[in-house]
């Protein structure tokens, strides 16, 4: 994980110079962001080299945070730059410094760099980060599990057709294709970056196979196809959507959601995310990105709207996600498993992750810590049986050139 560039914030988290320090727990470790006054972004350790206490209580003020206890101030850097409580003849403020991490903002997200500086990877120019914000929308949540069940739910694609299925009616839930098609054969492309694969799913009567494709970015991403069509066939709407499961702890991960549109503007429908289970109706902001409904709750679920309406009986697409991956336990015990067809995803993400470790360990380099991921697309068409989904798709899905 600190090989590879990872989401900490949300711009709009510090909007401006000089403005209130922000917690951040990622990767187990306790520290503070801070948007200095010249607008750069710190990311420190949270606790003052002095005595210990937290940064987060600091002031934010004239390029540094200082420490509210005694006056010690760092810059974005984490040296100490003013020791006020000193005499000048017994100040040492150049001896000190603090840990901290460098950052960089794309795609209305801060984001941070965790590991050795000589092993630096390149800026993570998704394409996502690279569209105007009209085009553009990110958001995140708490989820109370290990990182890697979630990601491995996010990389599951038939559960779509059973878990998020609705019946009828107006609540969030997915009819149409995947409702139609429930069961399916996975294929799987290893790539420089992790891999893609295609769920191909027969529709019948000579209709030809529903075809929708994802990537999987080393380590936490996800990229996949949310176009919409009219029902001959037509692009109405050239989006694309995906995750990033980004582990806080052992048994706690925050969730990145984001989409954008290669064409038109998003519209405010569009940016409503209660359809998914996120945004304010969800997601309590002031309470560190946390769902209202979550375990002690039973995350809401409705036995009632479960018979007539909905597969899950709960309500937001995401919210079902949270809950099959909390309710398996904060860390899942994946040798109880019995694994299908269905899951290559999960088994091949499996092993590019226990091989990317080895790799570190012995001194490389990871797949995916490249720029080789710069220009890739998800993409879903019906297309005719027998027909080979990656070289039909190619041009679309990579639109630079496939990095094979």
């Amino acid at each position: 994980m600190r090989r590879y560039w990872q989401p900490v914030l949300m711009s709009r988290e510090l909007p401006e110079p000089d403005c209130p320090p922000v917690r951040v727990r990622i990767l187990g470790e306790e520290l503070v962001a801070f948007r200095s006054t010249s607008g750069r972004v710190g990311l420190v350790d949270e606790w003052c080299a002095h005595r210990r206490t937290s940064l987060w209580l600091g002031r934010n003020e004239e390029d540094g945070l200082r420490c509210v206890f005694h006056g010690w101030k760092y810059d974005v850097t984490g040296q100490c730059v003013d020791m006020p409580n000193e005499l000048p003849e017994f100040d040492f403020k150049e001896k000190v410094r603090i840990k901290a991490y460098p950052t960089q903002e794309m795609g209305s997200v801060i984001w941070a760099y965790l590991g050795p500086k000589d092993k630096q990877p390149p800026p993570p120019s998704f394409e996502w980060t690279r569209q105007p914000e009209t085009h553009l929308h990110v958001s995140k949540g708490v989820q109370e599990c290990n990182w890697l069940q979630a990601l491995e739910g996010g990389l599951d694609s038939i559960h779509t057709s059973f878990l998020h299925r609705r019946f009828g009616g107006s609540r969030p839930g997915l009819g149409g294709l995947r409702a139609q098609a429930t069961a399916a054969k996975l294929e799987v492309h290893t790539t420089p970056y992790g891999y893609t694969y295609a769920s191909i799913r027969p529709l019948g009567d000579g209709q030809g196979n529903y075809v929708r494709t994802y990537h999987y970015v080393m380590p936490n991403h996800q990229i996949r196809a949310i176009q919409e069509f009219t029902d001959d066939g037509s692009m109405t709407k050239f989006k694309i959507a995906g995750h990033m499961w980004v582990p806080i702890d052992d048994e706690n991960c925050m969730t990145w959601n984001w989409y954008y549109s290669l064409d038109n503007p998003l519209d405010d429908s569009e940016r409503d995310e209660s359809f998914w289970g996120n945004g304010p109706t969800f997601i309590d902001e002031q309470n560190g990105f946390r769902a209202y409904l979550n375990r002690r709750n039973d995350w809401g679920i409705d036995r009632e709207v479960q018979k007539n309406e909905t597969f899950t009986g709960i309500e937001g697409v995401n919210q079902q996600d949270r809950a099959v991956q909390e309710a398996m336990g904060p860390i899942v015990d994946r040798s109880k498993e019995m694994l299908s067809q269905t899951d290559k995803a999960i088994v091949a993400a499996r092993r590019l992750l226990l091989d990317a470790t080895k790799t570190v360990e012995d001194g490389g380099s990871p797949l995916g810590a490249d720029d080789s991921y710069y220009d890739i697309r998800a993409i879903e068409r019906v297309l005719p049986p027998d027909t080979q989904w990656l070289e039909a798709l190619k041009d679309q899905m990579y639109p630079t050139g496939a990095p094979f």
